[in-house]
Order: C-alpha cells, then sequence, then structure tokens
C-alpha cells in the first residue's frame, strides 16, 4: 500500500539452476501461497552476494531494466503491495510522469489475452478487477489503501540486467493511465508479486537518514553478508481458510508486543498489536508507507507521552493528514533531546531501537517538524503500520523461507557498493 513513494534503484533474483544471486542497490535521499514458475536465466557465474546503492526520500524507488534490449524504468519498491507495473506509453500522457515503458521497443513484449486464466475478476489471494478491452486484451484497474490508481493492461515481459542476465517472462501491469508518475515494484507475499514469480526468498534495505544532500543507503536480494548480526522476529502467517475483512494475509505481520519511549514502557494494552477474530489490530511492515500508523489505542498512549514530554511546544490545533504531533522546525533539536529514544518491542524480548532524538521527526511541510506516527482510523484502516520512518538506519531483512524479519543497526548513508 504506497502511503508515500520513495527512491531506490535495483535488485536481485535467483537462477533458473538451484543456486541463487544476490544483488541490491544504492539508496539516495531525494526530496519528496502458491507460487508461478519463474526463474532468472543466466550463462554466467556471478558471486553468491552483489549489492547496490538506491536512493531515498519519502518513498523508495527502484531503476529496472525492463523488456529487450532493457529500459530503466523507474518503479517504488512496496512491501505492501502485490502488482508490478510501469508506466506504459499511452492516450494519457503527462508532463510529471518520470518515465514511460514503450512495449513496440521490446522483443519480449507480449499482452496477456482475455482468455487467460489470470485475466480473471477474482483469482485466489489475487483481487483484481479485470475486463476485455476491444482488442481481447486483459484490462485491469488498481486502487491503494490511500486512493492512488493505476490502469491499463497485464503483460508478459522480461528484465534484462545484461546480455547473460535475463529474467523468463513475468507478468505485470503496463499502465496508461495512473495517479502517480512512476510504476510500482510489489513485493507482498502474494502469488503475482515480483519476489513469489522470482522466487526470491531473501532480501533486505538500509534506509539512511533524509539528511544532507546524497544520503546513500543499499539494497540486497538475497544473502545480506551483515546478517549474523540481525535480530530476527517470527512472522505471523495466517491459514488460507481464515476470512477476515480488516486481515491482509499478504503482507508481512509481526508479533508486536509494546512500545518504550525512553525508560518509559508505555500502558498499551498487546491485544492492540495483533489481529483480532475480524482482523483488526494486524501489524505489519512496509516499505510502501513513509509514515508509521497506529490504531486509536495505541496511538492516544502514545501521544499521550509525547505531550508530557514536550506538550508546550506542540504547535496547537495542527494537524498534517493523520499526523498532529507537530512542532516549529527551529525547535526540533530541543524536541528531539527532550523525547530521546523510542524502541518498539516484539516477542522474545526483542527490542528494535526505531528512533532517537531529532531522528523521530520528519518534515511534513516547510518550517514544520512531526513525530512520524500517524491514527491509522484516518486511513480508514484498523491496521498498525510500520513505515520507512521507523526503519531509518538499520537493516531490515524480509527472510521468507524462514518465516521472520530481521533487524540490525547500521548507519546506511555510509555504506558503499562494490
Amino acid at each position: 500500500m504506497p502511503l508515500s513513494l520513495l527512491f531506490v534503484a535495483l535488485f536481485s533474483l535467483l537462477f533458473s539452476q538451484s543456486n541463487s544471486l544476490s544483488l541490491s542497490f544504492p539508496l539516495t535521499s531525494l526530496s519528496l501461497s502458491q507460487e508461478p514458475s519463474f526463474s532468472l536465466s543466466s550463462e554466467t557465474s556471478l558471486q553468491d552476494s552483489a549489492k547496490l546503492p538506491f536512493k531515498y526520500s519519502n518513498a523508495l524507488v527502484v531503476s529496472f531494466p525492463i523488456g529487450s534490449p532493457p529500459q530503466p524504468m523507474d518503479m517504488v519498491l512496496d512491501t505492501g503491495s502485490q502488482l508490478s507495473w510501469v508506466q506504459c506509453h499511452g492516450k494519457a500522457r503527462t508532463e510529471s510522469v518520470i518515465n514511460r515503458f514503450d512495449p513496440y521497443l521490446s522483443s519480449t513484449f507480449s499482452n496477456l489475452h482475455c482468455n487467460n486464466s489470470l485475466c480473471k475478476p477474482r483469482i485466489p489471494d489475487f483481487t483484481l478487477p479485470t475486463s476485455c478491452d476491444r482488442h481481447r486484451r486483459c484490462h485491469y484497474s488498481y486502487f491503494y489503501a490511500d486512493g492512488t490508481l493505476a490502469e491499463g493492461n497485464l503483460v508478459t515481459e522480461k528484465i534484462t540486467f545484461s546480455n547473460s542476465l535475463t529474467t523468463l517472462s513475468l507478468i505485470l501491469g503496463c499502465a496508461t493511465a495512473s495517479t502517480e508518475n512512476r510504476g510500482m515494484l510489489g513485493m507482498n507475499k502474494g502469488r503475482l508479486s515480483f519476489i513469489s514469480q522470482a522466487r526470491i526468498s531473501k532480501f533486505s534495505y538500509c534506509v539512511p537518514d533524509r539528511i544532507g544532500s546524497d544520503p546513500t543507503g543499499l539494497f540486497y536480494l538475497g544473502d545480506n553478508p551483515n546478517s549474523s548480526k540481525f535480530k530476527y522476529v517470527k512472522m505471523l502467517t495466517f491459514p488460507k481458510s481464515r476470512r477476515s475483512p480488516n486481515l491482509d494475509k499478504l503482507a508481512y505481520t509481526l508479533p508486536m508486543k509494546g512500545i518504550r519511549i525512553g525508560k518509559n514502557h508505555l500502558n498499551i494494552s498487546q491485544a492492540v498489536f495483533k489481529p483480532d477474530p475480524f482482523g483488526a489490530g494486524q501489524t505489519m511492515i512496509d516499505s510502501g508507507s513513509d509514515l508509521t500508523y497506529l490504531v486509536d489505542e495505541a496511538y492516544s498512549k502514545v501521544r499521550a507521552e509525547i505531550v508530557r514530554l514536550v506538550g508546550p511546544m506542540m504547535k496547537k490545533a495542527y494537524e498534517y493528514a493523520a499526523v498532529d504531533m507537530c512542532f516549529d522546525g527551529a525547535e526540533a533539536a530541543v524536541v528531539g533531546r527532550r523525547i530521546g529514544d523510542m524502541w518498539f518491542k516484539f516477542e522474545n524480548g526483542v527490542e528494535i531501537l526505531v528512533g532517537e532524538g531529532e531522528g523521530l521527526l520528519t518534515e511534513v511541510e516547510k518550517g514544520v517538524m512531526c513525530v512520524g506516527i500517524g491514527r491509522s482510523d484516518r486511513l480508514v484502516t484498523e491496521s498498525n503500520i510500520i513505515g520507512i520512518i521507523h526503519q531509518k538506519n538499520m537493516w531490515v531483512e524480509y527472510d521468507l523461507a524462514n518465516k521472520r524479519v530481521g533487524f540490525g543497526e547500521a548507519e546506511c548513508s555510509r555504506l558503499k557498493a562494490w
């Protein structure tokens, strides 16, 4: 669910053989189930782990080489959604689009026909309104939690990293109309997500602070050489038979237990961080959301503690989107010192430092800094969402094979690509 957008830059995959490949990308700062058969074909031998830098503003954006020959396309890395899609040439052109994919320039492009079994209004674990256009091509419309939209045709296409390293054909969207100016790289656990189609079992990223002219972090696909130092938290999984209106079974759900600010363990019931019979209270980690969102009980306790620490300095009657713990930018350093640090608590005593001092604040408009936590009910959801603001300066690893998420401290802006 891309609640806001980010900048990244490349990824990694698996060989069609049994050995795996790990790629990664530099991250810089700008202002802003059942898996189908799919693999990477390669005629060359690559080392077990590779990395590349990526850029970060308030979204992670990937430059992916789509087609044959490759056309570099900017795509938002989103662990909260399934369908990957690129901006395609069409009638609905706008000046704001960063770049567009031209199907006529690719020898491996193919439209998905309406007769294909995937061109259904509903298939298991993937709700996607589809229809046939007048050329019998499979047309789709995709809506996100924040109200953004992308629509176009479902197609098959390859990703070409080099002459000897290219994917087999995978399904993605070729959008001719959208409310965003970049494409989307869907990375959740759904069977049509990029990682499921590519059979990627592990990926990780390190997001730097948005401070300085060019803060740079890294993104891995495959094994991370730093993982021996990570703290791991088991992901919650749900049976296919479970039907809950508020539950997203394809999200990366964590067993959160509480929140600590400084030495104060907030008096929040653990029940608000786990899904109830209707799915409300689910706690998800999401690279497609800049901010963190909490259900009302948790948010109220966090806000009360912030008011206790720095209440007189808060801007009165000010709210930006779902965020209302805000301050004049000139006072950010003092506010940060008084709040101290914030920790998220998980099972087995694992605590993760998610921010400290001024790093807990994010600029929402010129001269205004806010604690990067909003009310989830303003998004018309009953879930807790851990956004990028609380994933900075740490490795975050998604280990699907072992059904866990790893966290490791790092100075992400100091990491270098090979």
